[in-house]
């Protein structure tokens, strides 16, 4: 059964812009592969049935990742008839992609609140997708039927359609911004993201970095800030409170939730909007202002070209930060930061 309903499997598609495409009949491997994708920030992953046994495999990713990181949403791709469907949404898969359209999957996936995504190469087919529910269409072999100019001509008729291109979709900054100014709502991209050299070689991390990427030139594309919003603010110890006291206060009074970070402070949130960080560190602060940023290096390069000068960067798989050596002119510390 599908963790996520349809809704929010949707609206995290067209958030991020980028899902993932791959197979591999390693569980340990695959398991890698999701966690990577992930870390770089794609959280909507395709695995295709593809070769014998994958849906053993897939049933695996789903129990592991519903503990191991319980943000992935995984879904199957390849899929082609109600029968292989209704087996992995037995599995778990929380959508489901096909390179042709086929009703009786629509329908099953209909029945189920499972969103689907068949492959449609023609004004006619996508049509027809749209009239048995799909919301996201993917546009497939996407470089064969005519690539982005493809994507804008069908929104002249069809404004409200929502594709996603595979196939021909390729992991550098021309070919995304392309089919995203063109029109497409997200794109699918395969072994030219999750590249089998590095796959081979086990380098998760640049596995990582190739999604961020990826993700963060689907953000330019769209013309999005490249500086979003507060993404949370420190507050120091103060009147003889530690970290720990001031996190208990908003936990008291508003009943947001205590999330420790390591031993140096206590993270407070609802869950959605920006965060309250209780920082344990000695009095003399007020509090810093952590602005979040979708292209860490691009940035970065901004900052410095217009002359800020920025501390020694702190990177892990799954965050990047830098404190501007100038503080603002009421004497606070900012910082960039990305995160998954």
């Amino acid at each position: 059964m599908a963790r996520f309903t349809r809704l929010d499997v949707l609206n995290k598609m067209l958030q991020v812009g980028i899902v993932p495409v791959f197979y591999n009949g390693d569980v340990e491997v695959a398991t890698q592969i999701v966690a990577a994708c992930s870390n770089g920030g794609a959280k909507c992953i395709e695995f295709t049935n593809r070769g014998d046994g994958a849906f053993q495999v897939f049933g695996e990713l789903v129990s592991h990742f519903a503990k191991a990181d319980p943000t992935v949403i995984l879904g199957v791709g390849s899929v082609i008839d109600a029968p292989t469907a209704a087996m992995y949404i037995a599995s778990g898969a929380n959508f489901v992609v096909g390179p042709v359209l086929n009703a009786d999957v629509a329908r099953l996936c209909n029945r189920r609140k499972v969103a689907y995504s068949p492959g449609c190469g023609s004004a006619s087919e996508i049509s027809e997708a749209e009239e048995l529910g799909v919301e996201i269409v993917k546009v497939f072999p996407g470089s064969e039927v005519g690539g982005p100019a493809f994507v804008n001509a069908i929104h002249g008729p069809m404004p409200w359609t929502r594709i996603m291109p595979t196939g021909g979709v390729q992991a550098n900054e021309e070919s995304i911004s392309s089919w995203i100014k063109g029109g497409a709502s997200c794109v699918g991209m395969g072994s030219d993201l999750i590249r089998k050299e590095l796959v081979a070689a086990g380098h998760w991390a640049a596995v990582s970095a190739k999604v961020s990427q990826a993700i963060a030139w689907v953000s330019k594309a769209r013309g999005e800030p490249m500086y979003g919003a507060i993404e949370h603010v420190g507050v120091y110890p103060g009147a003889g409170v530690g970290s720990e006291g001031i996190a208990g206060w908003y936990n008291k009074a508003f009943g947001w939730p205590i999330y420790t970070a390591g031993r140096t402070s206590f993270f407070v949130n609802e869950g959605k909007f920006g965060w309250i960080e209780a920082m344990a560190a000695p009095e003399g602060e007020r509090c810093h202002i952590a602005v979040f940023v979708k292209d860490f290096d691009a940035a970065v390069a901004d900052l410095t070209a217009r002359g800020y000068e920025l501390e020694e960067p702190k990177i892990t798989p799954t965050s990047k930060l830098v404190y501007l050596k100038q503080r603002d002119p009421g004497g606070n510390p900012v910082h960039l930061i990305w995160r998954v």
